[in-house]
């Protein structure tokens, strides 16, 4: 990439792991929390990486960033984490340069999705972006990047449907309690954790369930109130979750803690309870299950659910592929025009320089010279100079190479380079 004048370092790296090789409990020691990633975009930032992107959801860590060898990156994801070198090598991926980008772009149209067609992945990626450029990490490249994976985001989900039908694991976690939760309306819901995952479960609760017994609870209970009161919903207080947890029937988990926070210790029922587990790491102790009377399905239970919906989206793959395909192709011409962009730069510099010249000459010369007009045609003709230069430079047809060398003898210019 150091011909493309973006970033001190010469390749763009995405490493990281996923559901296909790594289980919750291996994707839970690598998940990077708010903080987390804070912390690793300041570090990096120290370290002298000009640009970076870390992005962790409940099925993937990655990060994706310029550096001159990916063992940078990893260490980073290893300082910040509770995973080691070691346990990253044997579930790890590593791409570099056009395979990084077109990782991205799959992760980021959904297609590379544990539920194909989720799209949650796309408000992460923007939530992601801004914080690299609040951290100072978020660098011309990957804003490009972003936006060019958001607006193929945009029109996969507009021009296919790839999205129709349940989507995210919230929906398969919805519609396994349809499927096997019989009398749903009169059952005791007890939803406990209201980040984006629960608050969608939640949605998808009360739209396809109809059942007024949903109760909230989370650590912070501002939060909760602000999801129920959006509902009109019950919420209790943190301390209230053990007695609450006696009530219900089923049990949703969406909190985002490193360490179990439903143990046995909590649950004291005599009827069944029905416990769903939507959190990286686990939130649920495996003991738990061995409880009477206790049933507990976890995230990847709930992802791994096939039916004729995700068949019908699998239908829509080969047009979502093409708009990847015509999205990259946009990016790259882009990228493309970073190559000559300092030496048209140096060319616009250089033809001022000569305009300035010859206007204060010729304004000494004639009584008469309109230096205000003079200006604005000598603005045109150089606009009109450099544009032909950098469509010349875009043909694939010249030597780009030999091009670029004669511009900068003719003009006798010297482009600042990274």
């Amino acid at each position: 990439m150091k011909d493309y004048h973006i970033s001190k370092h010469n390749s763009f790296y995405t490493i990281g792991l996923n559901y296909k090789k790594a289980d919750e409990e291996m994707r839970g020691k690598f998940s990077l929390s708010e903080e987390a990633i804070d912390s690793l975009l300041a570090a990096a930032r120290e370290e002298g990486l000009d640009g970076l992107l870390a992005t962790s959801t409940c099925n993937r860590t990655e990060l994706h960033g310029f550096a001159q060898h990916p063992y940078q990156l990893i260490k980073l994801l290893c300082d910040h984490s509770r995973g080691t070198v070691e346990e990253f090598q044997d579930v790890a991926y590593v791409y570099k340069n056009k395979e990084a980008i077109g990782h991205l772009f799959r992760v980021g149209t959904g297609l590379d999705s544990q539920i194909l067609g989720d799209f949650e992945i796309i408000s992460q990626l923007k939530q992601s972006f801004n914080r690299s450029k609040r951290a100072g990490i978020g660098n011309a490249f990957l804003e490009r990047l972003c936006n060019a994976v958001i607006q193929a985001s945009k029109r996969i989900k507009n021009e296919t449907e790839i999205s129709s039908g349940a989507t995210s694991v919230a929906f398969a976690s919805v519609q396994y309690i349809l499927n096997n939760v019989q009398d749903i309306g009169q059952k005791n819901i007890l939803l406990f954790g209201t980040g984006k995952i629960g608050r969608n479960t939640c949605e998808n609760l009360i739209k396809h369930t109809n059942n007024p017994n949903i109760t909230l609870i989370n650590r912070t209970k501002e939060k909760a109130e602000q999801v129920g009161g959006k509902f009109n919903l019950i919420v209790k207080d943190y301390g209230d979750l053990q007695a609450e947890i006696r009530k219900a029937d089923i049990l949703v988990v969406a909190t985002g803690a490193l360490k179990p926070t439903i143990t046995q210790e909590l649950i004291h029922t005599k009827k069944p309870l029905l416990i769903l587990d939507l959190s990286v790491p686990k939130n649920v102790h495996e003991s738990v299950a061995e409880l009477d009377n206790v049933s507990v399905v976890y995230l990847d239970q709930l992802s791994q659910m096939t039916d004729e919906t995700l068949e019908r989206r699998k239908k829509f793959i080969p047009k979502a592929e093409a708009i990847i395909e015509e999205a990259r192709y946009d990016f790259t011409q882009w990228l493309e025009t970073r190559k000559f962009a300092p030496v048209i730069k140096a060319l616009k510099m250089k033809l001022n320089t000569i305009k300035t010249e010859e206007l204060n000459y010729q304004s000494k010369k004639r009584n008469d010279f309109n230096h205000a007009q003079a200006e604005v045609i000598s603005d045109r003709i150089i606009q009109k100079i450099t544009k032909q230069f950098a469509n010349h430079l875009k043909d694939d047809t010249v030597d780009f190479d030999s091009s670029l060398d004669l511009i900068q003898k003719v003009f006798q210019i010297e482009p600042h380079r990274k």
